[in-house]
């Protein structure tokens, strides 16, 4: 098993919430493992989304991927927002009138992806030579194929990791994004260093964001959970399930 990263970024990002009124369109903060498993299938060339009620390929070749996520380049967990307004002219979407609708659209964001690869999977070492390469079948986008995604090839890295255990009383550093498996009030500690941060007082925070992690298959719809972020140490972590230790970070990732 192999883990590495690389840094994900675009100019903008719109990852479509499915709760809406009929003008304003929300987008997720976070980059979601059900978008996620999109752009990975882009760049090994698997087929989307081909009939309705029916997972694409890459979904169905990739959902046991283990995935994890950390925001760069943020305030505070979030990224900053536009409102883009369009109009749409096009009869079969407006019935005659022109349809206004709105999307609060990310702005420049940075994801640090991590990814457990298995390294006798035929697919999985494509996908590990084609990050490593900066290469992709298609282009890869964030939400909407406008918003065209890229990573440099020199953020590609590869870690040594262990299922270090962690004691009742520790309290560790979670670089990603994880499952809010415990009420975090009261489970946290100081903020650990960030040598491009030495006000840590001004630093200090907790980010919370319910989000996609795959599909219910009887219902054809998004099967959403609590995550979390944070720059604060966590305690009680013992309680949170799929934390792998990272030598080089000295730090913990939750893989999902």
């Amino acid at each position: 098993m192999k883990l590495i990263s690389f840094d994900l970024q675009a100019d903008f990002a719109f990852f479509r919430k499915p709760e809406t009124n009929n003008t304003i369109n929300l987008s997720y903060n976070i980059i979601h493992k059900p978008a996620l498993l999109g752009i990975l299938g882009a760049v090994l060339g698997l087929s989307g989304y081909q009939e309705k009620g029916k997972l694409p390929e890459y979904y169905e070749k990739l959902k046991d991927l283990k995935i994890g996520v950390e925001p760069l380049e943020h305030d505070k967990g979030n990224f900053t927002k536009t409102n883009i307004k369009y109009t749409n002219t096009v009869g079969y979407a407006n019935k005659g009138t022109n349809f206004l609708t709105e999307e609060l659209t990310l702005v420049n964001p940075v994801y640090r992806i991590y990814l457990l690869l298995d390294s006798d999977n035929e697919l999985y070492s494509a996908l590990y030579d084609s990050l490593k390469k900066g290469e992709s079948v298609y282009i890869p986008y964030l939400g909407k194929n406008e918003f065209s995604a890229w990573w440099n090839p020199s953020t590609f890295t590869e870690y040594s990791f262990s299922n270090k255990e962690i004691k009742k009383e520790e309290s560790v550093k979670i670089k990603s994004v994880f499952q809010k498996a415990i009420v975090l009030k009261g489970n946290t500690e100081a903020p650990f260093p960030d040598l491009l941060n030495i006000d840590f007082e001004e630093m200090n925070f907790l980010y919370f964001e319910r989000l996609p992690k795959g599909f219910d298959l009887e219902l054809m719809q998004y099967d959403i959970t609590e995550f979390a972020f944070s720059n604060y140490q966590i305690k009680n972590a013992h309680l949170i399930e799929n934390l792998v230790f990272v030598e080089e970070l000295e730090a913990y990732v939750q893989l999902f």
